[in-house]
């Protein structure tokens, strides 16, 4: 599906404003967009262009309808920052045979700041004055009750000792299970709520929003930046307890685990082995730093490079997803043993979720510590994976998953 503005050709016009303050109440409904991080990012609304697609493809499809809006839009950005003139945000699909789509979407009107610097961009067909910007007030949500998804908790904790089964075999190295857990609410969901809510309480993670699915995810799968590639590997996982001796004491273990620290090289190598062909140089850490999060604890790596001219964004992104951070290690073994017993259809989760700009730039981050609204607008499920290798414990993999679960769960529960 596309839209008929890629044959009329889109105008756009970037200005600088005022800084605006907070950038979540801004949007005027709960059908917006966002990417916020550190307070900074950009929020969206309204659909001047968008695309869906699926199937194993859908990367390649998706690129090509962004270059055909790209060659026939007239842009006047007076900002020239990485996020403003024509921009997109998307979400895709973690798998090529899941019945869910994934999107590109061109608001009307993007709000972003990045240091300093604050505008607004318009999408029409013509020149349009910039829309005034007031802050709106977010209806509260009533709590939601919440049961478990497609595999309770005892059957997943079977699945992880098949899957620990299968790797002592030596069937692969690596795997990442995920489960669900549903929320059904009395009223639709105003995504705006949860979304505020993540943002504060996760200020380093990207908060994100686009076509319905939302999150605050702490890993970057990709960000290009005038030529620059980062990608940040989370693999390891240890949960907080509060206590910042007893945290700081867990967190010399971790960096210690023999089990994280496998897991965290498989993830590392995958991700600079799909890289390595886009990029004329890189620098992989020989070893990982611990990421402190409010809820949990990761091993954390920055792999950098400097890239091919001819890379962009969506390449990258469609290069190393998926990552052994969400698949495993091998890929294809990995995906297919996904297929087979995890029971669940993840849609959009772990899936690349970010934006990209008109010249090549974006940021794609892995749609994790998320959840999809359905189609009803009152059920949402909410998604947590766990990296499965030889020493995996089923029990400890469940208590791992029940709190990566936590950031959205109590993002829909009213303080």
């Amino acid at each position: 599906m596309s839209n008929p503005a890629v044959d009329l050709g889109v105008v756009v016009r970037s200005q600088r404003i005022a800084d605006p303050g907070a950038l979540l109440p801004l949007v005027p409904g709960p059908d917006g967009v966002a990417w916020v991080h550190h307070g900074d990012g950009m929020v969206g609304w309204g659909r001047a262009a968008e695309i869906s697609v699926s199937g194993a493809d859908r990367f390649a499809e998706a690129q090509r309808w962004w270059d055909a809006l790209t060659a026939g839009a007239v842009v006047r950005d007076e900002v020239d920052v990485p996020g403003s003139g024509l921009v997109a945000f998307g979400s895709f699909t973690f798998s090529d045979r899941t019945e869910a789509t994934s999107t590109l979407v061109v608001p009307e009107v993007v709000v972003g700041r990045r240091g300093d610097d604050t505008w607004v961009t318009v999408v029409g067909s013509g020149l349009a004055v910039p829309p005034e910007l007031t802050e709106h007030e977010v209806p509260v949500q009533p709590a939601p009750e919440l049961r478990e998804g497609a595999v309770d908790g005892e059957a997943w904790q079977h699945l992880v000792a098949d899957a620990v089964a299968r790797i002592a075999r030596g069937d692969l190295d690596k795997v990442v299970l995920a489960r669900d857990l549903v929320a059904t609410l009395p009223t639709r969901l105003d995504t705006r709520a949860p979304l505020t809510r993540l943002a504060a309480d996760y200020p380093t993670c990207w908060t994100f929003q686009v076509d319905g699915f939302f999150g605050s995810t702490p890993e970057m799968l990709v960000r290009l930046e005038r030529g620059l590639v980062t990608s940040r590997v989370l693999a390891g996982t240890i949960r907080r307890t509060g206590d910042d001796t007893h945290d700081l004491a867990l967190a010399g273990s971790l960096a210690r685990s023999s089990k994280d620290l496998e897991e965290h090289e498989y993830a590392v190598r995958s991700v600079a082995e799909a890289l390595a062909p886009h990029c004329t140089g890189m620098n992989v850490p020989e070893a990982p730093f611990v990421l402190h999060l409010p809820n949990v604890m990761h091993l954390a790596t920055d792999v950098t490079g400097v890239v091919r001219s001819d890379a962009g964004a969506l390449t990258l992104t469609a290069a190393l997803h998926p990552s052994a951070a969400v698949g495993g290690t091998p890929t294809d073994a990995a995906v297919a043993l996904i297929d087979e017993i995890e029971g669940l259809d993840r849609g959009r989760y772990a899936g690349p979720v970010g934006w990209i700009g008109a010249r090549g730039d974006g940021e794609w981050g892995i749609g994790l510590r998320s959840a999809q609204v359905g189609a009803d607008g009152t059920t949402v499920r909410l998604f947590a994976g766990c990296g499965i290798v030889a020493d995996s414990d089923p029990a400890d993999e469940l208590a791992e998953s029940d709190a990566k679960l936590i950031p959205v769960r109590d993002a829909l529960t009213p303080r």
